[in-house]
């Protein structure tokens, strides 16, 4: 079954500005996955999330394993739509298909003039971040996500970070480059910390998963990861990484968002001038002796964008997997080649 021309541009849109905006692990290279899902019916072509509790400023969806680019969006405007008429809104989407880098959506609720806020959890494939003190994955990178709303609809300032020191896709990005990543961010199969992206991705014959991430900021990063795990997918009637749970190659995420109109909660106008004067007074401070700049949470999203405006590099690696994944698709050798070049 073909997606319809809407999904795969939601899809579309979403993955190439991802790459743009310098998150390359949720860009391009996250194709193959969902070619996998779509061709091993994991995920659902030309689904969309359905209502499983409406209580006015709480609503709960289901994403039916359907592309979290259709989800997403789709939440988020029904986010929207409530916090136009309560205030806020309080959006749970559970069980949907991989909904990809989570400032998109704080991005689509700021475009709207919407602060929000957004809590993530994964299933399906093994945990890749162990617990504080442990050795062995536990749960997934548990993304947590906010943002304030600025002038103009653009975002005043955005933070959008997984749990762990760096995300599972930076990994793999890494090892398709043949990088390192940050030193001790990755747990080897003996229980040391290293450098190598290879250590987190291999598995042992039985398929076990060899290595883990490491949390940010040891017990905070691993706590509220947890929390993640347990706001963003078990208060929704979602699925948390325990092994109970199937592990059958899907991508799935579920999601708790807090979408809050700022007009509501004062005067808009003040509270816009207030995150000027607060970026201006956190980017005046004098640099620390080791550092060349200060960048407040969403500025490196806007640097890479400029960088990136004429176009972005795909590594050989990627490159290859994309090429093998469309032609798993269907697609001929001549329109790969026209794609790819």
């Amino acid at each position: 079954m073909q997606s319809l021309p809407r999904e795969a541009a939601l899809v579309a849109d979403q993955l190439v500005a991802a790459n743009l905006a310098g998150h390359d692990s949720h860009g391009v290279g996250m194709l193959p996955s969902y070619v996998d899902g779509v061709l091993n019916g994991r995920l659902k072509v030309n689904s969309h999330p359905t209502v499983v509790i409406d209580n006015g400023a709480l609503l709960t969806l289901d994403g039916n394993a359907g592309y979290g680019q259709v989800n997403g969006f789709e939440a988020m405007e029904a986010a929207v739509e409530r916090a136009s008429q309560h205030g806020v809104a309080i959006v749970g989407l559970r069980n949907s298909y991989h909904i990809g880098r989570i400032g998109h959506w704080a991005e689509q609720c700021a475009a709207s003039g919407y602060a929000s806020l957004h809590l993530v959890n994964v299933i399906g494939h093994p945990p890749l971040v162990a617990a504080y003190g442990g050795a062995e994955a536990r749960f997934g990178t548990n993304p947590f996500c906010a943002a304030v709303p600025g002038r103009d609809g653009r975002p005043g300032f955005l933070l959008d970070m997984a749990t762990s020191i760096i995300a599972g896709g930076k990994a793999r990005v890494a090892a398709n480059k043949g990088v390192k990543v940050p030193p001790n961010t990755i747990i080897d199969s003996d229980g040391n910390l290293t450098d190598d992206p290879n250590a987190f991705w291999y598995t042992d014959p039985s398929g076990k998963r060899g290595g883990a991430l490491v949390a940010f900021g040891d017990h905070k990063g691993s706590g509220l990861a947890i929390m993640c795990e347990l706001l963003g997918a078990a208060l929704l009637g979602g699925e948390t990484a325990h092994p109970k749970n199937p592990r059958d190659g899907r991508i799935i995420n579920s999601m708790l968002s807090v979408v809050i109109d700022p007009a509501a909660m004062g005067t808009a106008e003040t509270y816009l001038d207030e995150i000027d004067l607060f970026r201006e007074f956190v980017l005046e401070s004098r640099l620390r002796s080791d550092c060349d700049q200060i960048l407040v949470p969403g500025q490196p999203e806007e640097l890479a964008r400029e960088q990136r405006a004429d176009g972005f590099d795909v590594d050989p690696v990627t490159i290859d997997q994309l090429r093998s994944s469309a032609q798993r698709a269907g697609l001929s050798d001549q329109a790969v080649d026209d794609l790819l070049g």
